[in-house]
């Protein structure tokens, strides 16, 4: 591993980026060219101080999930992607999907410019790949977990928890919504054995999921009403926009409200209050989303 031009590397690609270019405010009193040590680390889920590590050429080899995260936060094309894992000695990228996917730079250069309403970018099996700050602050950043556990709609099924994000009565509109989606993805992936294990996996544990699965419903998830419980400002009304990737594997997600509306007032007051650490329900857990 090459700490040395590991460190020069990810130090020059933070330099070049603005933090308006990832929602981030300028403020009078920056003096470095780009963004901070602590903002690309935020951005990419890591600590500070592990991050400041590998800018100064210490520290232990990082691990390909670190690593996907540190190129989406440092906005990294494709070949700066595969650059990045070369000087870790890393002999390849990880696959295309998945939580350590590379975000395809099309819908990253739109996530980029959505700087005034929620937005994240998800793959086809919900598992949340980047978000900006108000997504964040509407959602809750994704828990740090992998494999089935990363995809929302599994979560959705197998935690209880997963479902605090809606209100109860809405609980069923969005079971039948995930499951219609979650069967064209199955039909447009046929034989990925990926999708084949999750829908095995949430028959086994889901009487709820079996039974929806068995009603063949299909129906790619593009707009719906979604009514979001935020910690501070109760429950918040938005249309939830989708946009899918050439490919079909990764979708970036939208949030917005009529202009007048109760939603558009709220998520006002979201923009406010967007950098405070509401990411923790009541109980001190990260809150579910998609």
């Amino acid at each position: 591993m090459n700490h040395a031009e590991l460190a020069a590397f990810l130090k020059s690609r933070r330099d070049r980026i603005r933090p308006s270019d990832v929602g981030l405010p300028s403020g009078p009193r920056r003096r470095v060219p780009g963004l901070r040590r602590e903002e690309v680390a935020q951005l990419a889920g890591l600590s500070a101080d592990y991050y400041t590590e590998l800018e100064r050429g210490r520290g232990a080899q990082p691990s390909a999930q670190v690593l996907a995260a540190l190129a989406r936060a440092l906005r990294l094309n494709g070949d700066e992607r595969d650059h990045l894992f070369h000087l870790t000695d890393r002999p390849a990228p990880p696959a295309t999907h998945g939580p350590s996917a590379h975000v395809q730079p099309g819908l990253l250069g739109l996530l980029d410019r959505l700087t005034t309403t929620p937005a994240q970018v998800i793959t086809d099996l919900h598992e949340t790949l980047v978000q900006n700050p108000l997504a964040a602050a509407l959602l809750g950043r994704p828990p740090a977990v992998r494999g089935r556990a990363a995809s929302f709609v599994h979560r959705w099924f197998t935690d209880p928890d997963a479902r605090t994000v809606y209100p109860p009565e809405d609980h069923a509109h969005h079971s039948r919504v995930f499951v219609a989606d979650l069967r064209a993805v199955a039909a447009r992936r046929a034989g990925d054995a990926e999708v084949a294990r999750m829908v095995a996996a949430l028959r086994r544990h889901s009487q709820e999921f079996a039974t929806l699965w068995d009603t063949r419903d299909v129906a790619l998830r593009r707009v719906d009403r979604k009514r979001i419980v935020h910690p501070a400002l109760g429950v918040i009304e938005l249309d939830c926009h989708s946009l899918f990737s050439e490919d079909g594997r990764q979708r970036l997600l939208w949030f917005s409200a009529p202009p007048g509306t109760e939603g558009a007032a709220r998520l006002e007051l979201l923009s406010v209050i967007g950098t405070q650490d509401m990411t923790a329900d009541a109980t001190g857990r990260e809150r579910p989303k998609s």
